[in-house]
């Protein structure tokens, strides 16, 4: 069991940045995977960033490259998002999720967090 708890989430103006984090419990991770996905209203929940818990290695979707980086910090086993240079595009719920490998295909992903609100006003 893994339980997940995302935070940093806000209204912010357009250009503006925000980090996000999601802190990890229930168990060791090994081989696993993590990412951040978000649902906009009306629209369906699509894959934002995903890092692989031990290498560190990271995929970002096509419209966050250059502006969000994603990272983890195995010793508070918390994962961050921080997004820069925010559209208001970006305005969606933001769910970190866990996954038993590294992958972008949301239906791979096992656990999932609340979700934390995020909100670009132009």
């Amino acid at each position: 069991q893994v339980q997940l708890v995302e935070s940093g989430g806000g209204l912010v103006q357009a250009g503006g940045s925000l980090r996000l984090s999601c802190a990890a419990s229930g168990r060791t991770f090994r081989s696993d995977g993590m990412g951040w996905f978000r649902q906009a209203p009306g629209k369906e929940r699509e894959f934002v960033s995903t890092i692989a818990w031990i290498t560190g290695y990271t995929a970002y979707a096509d419209f966050v490259k250059g502006r969000f980086t994603i990272s983890r910090d195995n010793a508070k086993n918390t994962m961050y998002l921080q997004m820069n240079s925010l559209k208001p595009e970006d305005t969606a719920v933001y769910y970190c999720a866990h996954a038993p490998f590294f992958t972008r295909v949301a239906s791979a992903y096992d656990y999932w967090g609340q979700g934390t609100q995020v909100t670009v006003s132009s």
